[in-house]
């Protein structure tokens, strides 16, 4: 048994709380790439930004300068109703694994979302709603986005559109009926409500739809309607930035004890909770104070980082948005569906994207059924049903750990644990029935989504 001198839970007090959020992008030697306007190619503008997104929201996603941006004090009010989040030992996972290595894992599921997304949510609500705006429009994917984001609005009486991905609308009942106690419309997608999504079904029959399909829905559903806006879950600049707490809160109560991690593993779709975790510990590795090893974990049915190319390329699959330069499947990849939607994203985030090309993180991919295993192997010992999405991480933290078993090193693993799974029976079901089935896409499959990439000087598929 371990030496039980660190608690099982490590919490903060509310004056522990952090004050700013921590923008990577100040301490980045090389810059993400900006924002492309897709028919002129140069970079967008505030004002070519303002009529999709919140004005404030703008200011944060061009801010490549300003390492700390003030919370404002009510979104810190708000904050306090389910934060600080635990920081927790995972002793039982040690014990049974019987590894040298110490893990923890930072526990964002104690909220009525679930999962880590409504950190952002009430931040982009709040600006909304300071903005006098009406509404705002939003896509999801495994739903937990939708979840936080109608919450969010209801907190602050703004209406909440919701676009769900097709696949998940069908298998996440009970999420989307979450969204709609809320007071959220909740639309399968691609409808037939929006010029685009009927220009998808068109062109893809049958679809189970995609992360990109339910974006390019959702920002039409903005644009066209007066005193909206299009707000985004993940994959922005600025959601990174408010999901900073995540590292921040991680990283004070490591420091409280004197813990130092080795290794700091997250899932990544589009980046959110990933550069949320990784923040404050980055920022160090980029400044030259320290040094720690960053596994993004990402699903074999959508492997952006690990088998995607880096160019500039559409972020949703209706070609309505701008163009970001990233590492990508092509904004016409339409992934398997699997059950970690959150993950189902062709791209990934400008700034993990740029990170991970110059070497300051590594990635890997794993199977929907080994996936799985390791979540299931996580509740037995720890007591908590995690969501799919955060089994990549949970997986990729018992990989290191039995390295660790296997070498006899002592390595402090740390991974995110974004969000619970008990909204995602249905597919622990097809787990425990045997039914559940992996699909790796072939290299055809990914040079035909690439093949979709924009082309200009500068910008080739290689």
């Amino acid at each position: 048994m371990a030496d039980k001198t660190i608690p099982y839970k490590i919490y903060l007090s509310e004056d522990e709380l952090p004050k700013n959020y921590y923008n990577m992008r100040a301490d980045m030697k090389v810059k993400p790439a900006p924002l492309l306007n897709p028919g002129t190619h140069e970079p967008m503008t505030a004002e070519e930004l303002e009529p999709v997104f919140c004005e404030e929201l703008v200011q944060q996603e061009l801010n490549d300068d300003d390492r700390l941006i003030p919370i404002p004090e009510e979104i810190q009010d708000f904050y306090k109703m389910y934060r600080p989040a635990p920081l927790v030992r995972a002793y039982c996972l040690e014990e049974k694994l019987q590894t040298p290595a110490k893990i923890y894992y930072k526990y964002e599921g104690n909220n009525t979302s679930g999962s880590h997304k409504l950190n952002s949510a009430i931040a982009q609500a709040y600006y909304a709603k300071k903005q006098g705006l009406k509404g705002v429009t939003t896509e999801t994917g495994a739903g937990q986005w939708g979840t936080a984001l109608s919450m969010a609005c209801s907190y602050f009486d703004l209406d909440c559109q919701v676009y769900m991905v097709k696949v998940s609308y069908e298998q996440k009942i009970f999420r989307r009926e979450v969204m709609r106690t809320y007071g959220a419309s909740v639309t399968p997608s691609p409808s037939d409500t929006t010029n685009v999504g009927r220009q998808i079904l068109a062109e893809h029959p049958g679809t189970t739809g995609s992360l990109g399909c339910a974006i390019s829905e959702a920002v039409e559903a903005a644009t066209s309607q007066e005193g909206y806006r299009y707000v985004l879950g993940s994959v922005l600049s600025q959601v990174l930035l408010h999901q900073s707490i995540i590292g921040l809160e991680t990283k004070t109560a490591m420091d409280k004890y004197g813990i130092t991690p080795d290794v700091i593993i997250g899932c990544c779709g589009g980046g959110s909770n990933l550069g949320g975790l990784i923040a404050p510990f980055m920022g160090e590795k980029l400044r030259g104070e320290k040094d720690y090893q960053f596994i993004a974990v990402e699903p074999a049915s959508c492997p952006s980082l690990t088998r995607g190319q880096y160019v500039y390329d559409f972020c949703d699959t209706g070609r309505v948005c701008p163009l970001a330069k990233m590492y990508t499947l092509g904004s016409g990849f339409i992934p398997s569906s699997n059950h970690a939607g959150g993950l189902r994203y062709h791209g990934a985030s400008t700034v993990i994207s740029e990170l991970y090309d110059q070497g300051y993180m590594d990635a890997v991919s794993y199977e929907q059924t080994e996936v799985f295993q390791a979540a299931e192997y996580f509740a037995r010992c720890e007591g908590i049903l995690p969501a799919p999405e955060s089994s990549h991480a949970i997986k990729g933290a018992i990989e290191e750990a039995l390295k660790c078993k296997e070498t006899g090193e002592e390595k402090t693993i740390l991974f995110g644990l974004t969000g619970t799974g008990y909204f995602d029976l249905t597919a622990y079901q097809q787990f425990n029935d045997g039914t559940m089935t992996d699909y790796i896409p072939t290299d055809e499959e990914i040079a035909a989504g690439l093949a979709g990439v924009p082309q200009f000087p500068g910008n080739e598929v290689k």
